[in-house]
């Protein structure tokens, strides 16, 4: 039975018809556990059959598995999904490391853990959601949803008691510009008729989508300052530690860079082109300074989690830094480099939650000489801090010298003195985790930990992790099966929009002449 049209629908509502199920059982003993992990690990299964099936050779720019059916008249409105060789991998990545989440928080959620997987579940089906929409409407309303669930894990289920705060900041952060977002949604929709996004794309390639230059950059700026935001981008990272710090392991996972960083490569840079490179000095130079600005504020702090969150500031900026070089080597290398940020940011976080659920605490001058207690855990710590500080065989490597050599190509204006700054950082990010690595588990124990009996780790716990390291390395050297379907969009994106006059603004009436020419473009 051929599913290629049908899979998309299947790897989106799986995940909410488990969440339905697990809201309508007992929660008694361990069933939510063994509930999600099972849905997750359908959800899984199913992505695999994406990179199975995907054609390797289609053209750049096509969709493949599309689904496209009328869903409402007016406006016009349609269910459309499909994927490239920019979302596949996205995919495939949240749904490997959503039964992770569930393993790693099987003893850490005791109370109201049929809320906690109902909740983790919904934020799977609005990320996949995202990944998978063509339809601007249909995107948006997957944007709006992946809000809740995260607010309301961070509410309920954070450490302390600034827990609430922390959720309502990370809420209002994202709200506000993604309502923002909606309003340049809508112009487009005025000015074109469609919310489907290959019609966009192509209409916005040969500048067809109005002749309005103001309000033009009106739109792009609405769109990239919902995106950045959720990256989020130097500046714009208010939300990133208190959201971090209290966020239970699971979703902080899944927290940072991907949506953000794939809606930008997907809207800001499709339906935007133009404007997108006229501010790619901007925000090259905003990249390379939160690289270099997350790594020495990481550098100075004591607690772990604050650690990992500028950490995490730091990686995905160099992903911001080797988009906007609109080279195919920054935009391959920040594809990938998006991926790195999931597989060892996942890790990091796992190994942080099962240090604090062995000692309660994440301060850094609690901890000192574990090594010898815990061979297993510092084994694990160490090729992950390895594989995050780009190790050449281990996959944050490949990510890094892609942007790094895609910077230098770069026709932006003062690409190379950014390039430069930003290449500090490499050095910055080994000496806050190695730094970090000494700190807990070589030299003296400390009197605070030394005394206190726990297990190295266990064997559920070996089995979220030992996936993610083989991936680490398996990403590292075997990179041309992943970089097959990433090259197809990175080559794509960094093409010049067509050198057309823009055309004198157009109402919907009008662009009913132009649309079909654009669907037929896209086939």
């Amino acid at each position: 039975m051929n599913i290629d049209h049908t899979i998309l629908t299947i790897i989106t509502f799986v995940p909410l018809a488990g969440a339905v199920l697990l809201a309508l059982l007992p929660d008694k003993g361990r069933l939510m556990q063994w509930g999600a992990l099972a849905v997750t690990l359908i959800t899984f299964f199913c992505t695999l059959h994406l990179p199975a099936r995907f054609d390797y050779s289609a053209a750049a720019g096509s969709f493949q598995f599309e689904q496209n059916s009328a869903w409402i008249s007016s406006p016009a409105i349609r269910y459309h999904l499909g994927v490239d060789g920019l979302s596949m991998w996205l995919i495939v990545l949240t749904g490997f490391l959503a039964p992770l989440g569930v393993l790693i928080s099987w003893n850490t959620i005791g109370d109201r853990k049929k809320l906690f997987y109902t909740l983790f579940l919904l934020q799977q089906v609005a990320m996949l959601g995202i990944f998978v929409s063509l339809d601007l409407f249909l995107y948006y309303a997957f944007w709006e949803l992946s809000l809740v669930p995260m607010a309301l894990l961070i509410a309920t289920f954070g450490r302390t008691a600034n827990r609430r705060r922390a959720a309502i900041k990370y809420f209002l952060y994202a709200f506000i510009p993604s309502a923002i977002l909606l309003v340049g949604m809508l112009w487009i929709y005025a000015r074109t008729g469609t919310f489907q996004f290959p019609e966009l794309a192509q209409l916005a390639a040969t500048h067809n989508i109005s002749g309005n230059e103001a309000a033009l950059w009106l739109a792009s700026l609405s769109f990239l300052i919902a995106f950045a935001v959720k990256v989020p981008v130097f500046p714009l990272h208010g939300w990133l530690t208190d959201a971090i710090s209290e966020a239970p392991t699971a979703a902080v996972m899944v927290l940072v860079g991907k949506l953000g960083l794939y809606s930008i490569l997907r809207f800001s840079f499709g339906i935007f082109p133009e404007q997108s490179r006229h501010i790619a000095p901007l925000m090259i130079a905003l990249g390379a300074i939160g690289i270099v600005y997350g790594a020495l504020i990481a550098l100075v702090q004591k607690d772990l989690k604050q650690l990992a969150a500028y950490g995490a500031l730091g990686h995905v900026s160099v992903v911001v830094l080797g988009i906007f070089t609109f080279t195919i080597a920054g935009l391959d290398g920040g594809i990938y480099a998006t991926l790195n940020e999931g597989i060892g940011a996942g890790a990091f976080f796992i190994l942080l939650g099962i240090l604090y659920e062995r000692y309660g605490t994440y301060d850094m001058r609690d901890y000192g000489g574990l090594a010898a207690k815990l061979p297993w855990m510092v084994t694990l710590f160490v090729i992950t801090t390895l594989s995050v500080i780009g190790l050449p065989m281990l996959n944050g490597f490949i990510g890094e010298f892609l942007v790094l050599t895609g910077a230098m190509q770069s026709s932006v204006t003062h690409h190379i003195g950014w390039t430069v700054l930003g290449t500090t950082g490499v050095i910055l990010t080994a000496s806050y985790m190695l730094w970090m690595i000494q700190r807990v588990f070589y030299g003296d124990l400390n009197e605070n930990t030394a005394d206190v009996p726990v297990p190295d780790v266990t064997a559920r716990e070996h089995l979220a992790l030992w996936p993610l390291i083989a991936v680490m390395l398996a990403m590292g050297v075997a990179s041309p099966y992943w970089l097959r379907a990433i090259d197809t969009a990175g080559s794509y994106l960094a093409q010049e929009p067509q050198p057309v006059e823009p055309a004198a603004s157009l109402s919907p009436t009008d662009t009913q002449t132009q649309i079909p020419a654009a669907q037929e473009a896209t086939k």
